[in-house]
């Protein structure tokens, strides 16, 4: 079987608990199971919404993000499925800052909590730029099962490089 490169940072037990998730074809089961269908956010619009939502109920005095859309290029080989980036821009004499989020593309095909999960996750960039203590525990605050999903689409992204996507 080949390496689970999702859950290489995982005690063994619970790579061998995958495997043989996988080699029975289970996997597929324990997540339609677990997360039995897909968002309905399929435009850049919609997202925008979704994430502008979460952004309003956690984080109001944060920065103000310019751009939140769906985006093709963003590859796991970029070993990401979001990007935040701050864009700085010399206008005049002035330079100005813009937040972006970016999402990629393969998550219009998800349950809603991987995509939420990500958003949070792109959305706490915007008060912690490293993956630190404090970074985690804002993921946390904006959802709860933020580890759990976390794992839980790691689970996801094993079962559609061993076999398919079970939500299209």
């Amino acid at each position: 079987m080949t390496p689970l490169k999702y859950l290489t940072g995982y005690q063994q037990e619970i790579q061998d608990q995958v495997s043989s998730l996988l080699s029975d074809d289970k996997l597929k089961d324990v997540l339609l199971k677990r997360y039995p269908k897909p968002h309905e956010i399929r435009t850049d619009k919609a997202l925008y919404d979704y994430t502008m939502a979460i952004k309003n109920q956690y984080l109001r005095k944060s920065q103000p993000l310019s751009k939140i859309l769906f985006d093709d290029k963003i590859s796991l080989s970029h070993q990401a499925l979001g990007l935040h980036s701050y864009v700085s821009r010399v206008q005049g004499s002035k330079t100005k800052a813009k937040n972006e989020i970016r999402i990629s593309s393969r998550l219009k095909r998800v349950p809603e909590p991987f995509l939420r999960m990500l958003v949070v996750h792109e959305l706490a960039h915007l008060k912690e730029k490293d993956h630190n203590k404090a970074f985690y525990q804002l993921c946390c605050h904006m959802e709860g099962d933020y580890h759990q999903l976390e794992f839980d689409l790691r689970l996801l992204l094993t079962q559609i490089d061993h076999h398919s996507n079970p939500y299209t």
